[in-house]
C-alpha cells in the first residue's frame, strides 16, 4: 500500500498488535506512513481512514521532511554546504561547498569555532543585558534534547555544541534565555518579558529552534 504527495509514493506500513483497540497514523523518520491498528482491522478500512485523513498525512509528511532537511549535511553558521572529499589537509569553503580530507575530524573544527565564538556573543550578551547579573561561566557540550542549561547556583552556562551550525541568532537568543534564568529561575512571565527585553523578536527563534 502506498500513499503519494507531491508526485513522490510513500510506503504505507501496517502494523498490527493483538490489545490495540484504537488506531494510528504516524509519518516516522524513515517516511513511512504507519499505521498501528487491531489484529482484526481491516485493510479497506485502513484506506478508507488514510483517505479520510489524507490532509493531515501530508502535514506530518511535510514536517518530518524539514526535520530532515534541518539536520542533514554540513552546516556552519546558519548554511548548508556540499561536502567535497580531497587530498588537502584542513577544510576550504567555496559558496556553496566544503573541502575536507577523508580523515577531517569536524567536531573538532566544529569545537574549537565554537569555543571561540560562543564566548564572543557570551560577552557581547553580557555587556549590553538590561539587568545586572553574576558573569556566568561556559561549557560547550552535545546535547540531546536541550539548546542549552544555566547552573543557577555555579552561574554556569552550557551551550549545545550544535549551536555552531545555526544563524548567530539563534545562538545569542539561547544565550540571553539562559543568563534571563539567573534572575528567574523559572519560565514566568517576568522571566519571558525579561528575555523580551533583551530580544524583542525572540518568539521568532523560540519557534524556528523548535523545527531543527
Amino acid at each position: 500500500m502506498q500513499l503519494t504527495y507531491n508526485g513522490k509514493d510513500y510506503d504505507v506500513v501496517i502494523e498490527k498488535k493483538r490489545g490495540q483497540k484504537n488506531t494510528y497514523i504516524r509519518v516516522k523518520k524513515d517516511m513511512k506512513v504507519t499505521v498501528t491498528t487491531g489484529l482484526l482491522t481491516s485493510n479497506m478500512f485502513i484506506r478508507n481512514l488514510i483517505s479520510e485523513n489524507y490532509d493531515r498525512v501530508c502535514k506530518m509528511i511535510d514536517y518530518q521532511e524539514t526535520k530532515f532537511h534541518n539536520n542533514q549535511g554540513f552546516f556552519y553558521l546558519g548554511k548548508q554546504y556540499v561536502v567535497i572529499y580531497c587530498d588537502q589537509k584542513g577544510i576550504t569553503f567555496s559558496e556553496d561547498k566544503v573541502y575536507i580530507s577523508h580523515d577531517f575530524d569536524i567536531d573538532k573544527w566544529y569545537r574549537k569555532q565554537a569555543k571561540e565564538l560562543f564566548l564572543d556573543r557570551l560577552n557581547a550578551n553580557y555587556e549590553k543585558f538590561t539587568r545586572k547579573i553574576p558573569y556566568p561561566s561556559l561549557k560547550i557540550r552535545k546535547m540531546t534534547s536541550r539548546w542549552g542549561v544555566c547552573n543557577i547556583k555555579t552561574h554556569e552556562i552550557t551551550l549545545n555544541l550544535e549551536l555552531i551550525k545555526r544563524d548567530v541568532s539563534y545562538l545569542d537568543y539561547v544565550i540571553i534565555h539562559e543568563m534571563s534564568h539567573l534572575i528567574y529561575g523559572d519560565h514566568s512571565s517576568s522571566f519571558w518579558k525579561l528575555v523580551e527585553d533583551n530580544m524583542p523578536n525572540y518568539k521568532k527563534y523560540r519557534k524556528e529552534m523548535k523545527e531543527f
